[in-house]
């Protein structure tokens, strides 16, 4: 399959993720050394999800995230544009969707909070993608962003320059069914837009308040914010 270049067409993406989704949780744990279960849990505990809310997981993929969120005792729905990620994750038990982040299958202010883990810079327009987030979410309802950013140490920030395209798709040539995708991934991340204007996209976009949190360095930033 093509690599799906930085035009991010749904159909490339979709089928991009269609193809790796049998090894993408083992992939992204030795990518990230394991710290992807503790970003995971720091989404959660960002997110407030409280007993009994009902919580939107977008970009779910296998819905390893939606397990996580469940913890809470909120009712979560993994909601993901790639059928094949959702089938790579149907042993876990949690309800799931396939739908477009632009297009969502949801009633207007249907969830008490939502979050998207790695998965805004994949969609084609990412700030319609926000404001339909907005859209399905409750009048002061909850948004965390979970997303790959720009590491804010300096010296840091040059040795993970040199990595990102390099390792990034050796690791997936190594693990995973489609090695050009990690290099979609690589390139992704480098043209994402840093912590503080992704925050401004943010507040722009049916949300306000947006803060960020730094994990790692800032190779991953939790931005959170609250529904307009």
């Amino acid at each position: 399959m093509a690599k799906a270049n930085l035009e991010k067409d749904p159909h490339d993406v979709a089928g991009m993720f269609d193809d790796v989704g049998k090894n993408y949780d083992i992939t992204n744990t030795v990518m990230t050394a394991g710290l992807d279960r503790y970003w995971r849990k720091r989404t959660r505990e960002l997110l407030h999800v409280k007993p009994g809310e009902k919580v939107l997981d977008l970009a779910a993929g296998t819905a390893v995230s939606t397990v996580e969120l469940a913890k809470s005792g909120a009712w979560v729905v993994a909601c993901d544009f790639s059928q094949g990620m959702l089938r790579a994750g149907a042993h876990r038990e949690v309800p799931k969707v396939c739908g477009d982040a632009m297009h969502l299958p949801f009633a207007d202010e249907s969830f008490d909070a939502v979050t998207i883990s790695y998965g805004l810079r994949n969609v084609h327009d990412f700030k319609a993608g926000l404001r339909e987030m907005a859209r399905v979410t409750k009048p002061g309802g909850r948004l965390v962003v979970n997303e790959f950013s720009t590491p804010v140490v300096p010296v840091f920030s040059q040795l993970y320059s040199r990595y990102l395209p390099k390792m990034i798709p050796l690791l997936g040539k190594v693990f995973s069914s489609n090695a050009p995708a990690y290099e979609y991934l690589a390139e992704s991340i480098k043209a994402w837009p840093a912590q503080k204007q992704l925050a401004s996209d943010i507040n722009a976009n049916g949300w306000a308040e947006c803060e960020w949190k730094n994990l790692a360095f800032g190779i991953v930033a939790l931005h959170h914010a609250v529904k307009n």
